[in-house]
């Protein structure tokens, strides 16, 4: 494996960094304080973003997307973890990997037009008492003459306001679940409350209710009861890229600047970053985070070679997230007063850190994976010598 990054790739990274720095960068008070990104400058970073190919780049270049490996999207992922989650998605886009089963009318309906920015989806799997378990969803599709009946509800569904349509998982049967195309529009689709979290503001995260949902054959995405291995396909990229790649980003954008202000803050006489219990934070941060991009850039590299990193996921998705929980409180406890104070963003990126141990599958969660592969498969599963 040779992590070498060759000219391409840090021509698509430095023109990455850049926009962030030049064309996000600027609005993230502006969404932390009011809440919301404003949809007249969400087109416009969409515009911009578009102009440059930064759209949809992790979809195949002969559907309109970016055509990047998943290493080289991973790569891109860390830098997105410099800014706010809203920001990222109305720039760079959220085109979820099971839109590409699309198939005859699906794709101009709905994959083209994601592609191109003009629809804009979220994946609905996670509901009240089926968190972590997304086998034990009760929302449920009962098919008919005329295609299928959709009746249940979801919530903390990200990105929901923003979004025309939704990948909805429903039960077709005892045991199949299914997932479907579901159009915001449709009668009996009913956008419901924004649950307000601690972080991660100017994302909406909503509840959505679906009452006799009449949907069309053709809505149904990929084959009947291939639903359930659609969402973990999604999931697994998502705890890969999303989570993974991005609290290693976020990560070393906290210990940017906890270096800085250590070179800088002074006590006693003395620079706070020439006090060895101040180094040792830093040095931790710098350990830990070299090592969960590693392990990122591992499992990126297993997929592209077309080898089953499941497990390797699982455990980036607990190193990278609990690494980003441990250099962030680090960063509070350097700043001080001040980082415990709205006025810096270390404040924020402090809320933002903590669901990143919580979504896409708690820590926990993953652990009980990690050890039944362990026992199942043997310890040498995880050696990258046999």
């Amino acid at each position: 494996m040779d992590f070498a990054l060759n000219d391409e790739q840090k021509m698509t990274i430095d023109t990455v960094r850049r926009f962030i720095k030049e064309e996000l960068k600027p609005l993230e008070d502006e969404v932390e304080d009011s809440g919301q990104l404003d949809p007249a400058k969400a087109r416009a970073v969409f515009a911009k973003a578009a102009a440059l190919g930064l759209y949809a780049l992790n979809i195949p270049a002969d559907l309109g997307g970016g055509g990047l490996s998943t290493v080289d999207r991973i790569l891109c992922e860390e830098q997105f973890g410099h800014t706010s989650d809203i920001l990222i998605r109305r720039a760079f886009g959220n085109v979820y990997e099971p839109l590409l089963v699309c198939k005859g009318g699906q794709v101009e309906r709905w994959l083209a037009p994601t592609v191109r920015g003009e629809r804009t989806c979220s994946i609905a799997i996670t509901e009240a008492g089926a968190g972590s378990d997304a086998q034990g969803i009760k929302t449920h599709a009962k098919k008919t003459d005329a295609g299928w009946v959709l009746n249940g509800s979801k919530h903390f569904i990200s990105d929901g306001e923003w979004s025309d349509f939704f990948l909805v998982s429903a039960k077709t049967g005892e045991k199949a679940i299914s997932m479907f195309m579901v159009d915001k529009s449709l009668p009996g689709v009913t956008v419901g409350k924004d649950q307000k979290m601690m972080g991660l503001r100017g994302t909406p995260h909503v509840e959505l209710f679906f009452d006799n949902v009449a949907l069309e054959p053709l809505a149904l995405l990929g084959d009947e009861g291939q639903g359930f291995k659609l969402a973990m396909g999604a999931l697994n990229v998502v705890r890969l890229a999303q989570v993974g790649a991005r609290a290693v980003g976020k990560a070393s954008h906290v210990l940017e600047l906890m270096t800085e202000y250590a070179g800088e803050r002074k006590q006693f006489g003395s620079r706070i970053g020439d006090f060895q219990m101040v180094q040792q934070m830093l040095a931790d941060s710098v350990i830990e985070i070299n090592a969960a991009r590693l392990m990122v850039l591992h499992a990126a590299w297993m997929i592209d070679a077309g080898l089953d990193a499941r497990d390797w996921i699982a455990m980036v998705k607990v190193q990278a997230a609990e690494t980003l929980g441990r250099v962030v409180d680090r960063g509070v406890q350097i700043f001080g007063g001040m980082g415990f104070c709205k006025e810096l963003p270390i404040e924020r990126y402090y809320r933002d850190a903590r669901v990143y141990r919580i979504f896409d599958g708690t820590s926990e969660i993953h652990r009980t994976v990690i050890a039944k592969s362990a026992l199942r498969r043997g310890a040498a599963l995880f050696d990258l010598h046999r």
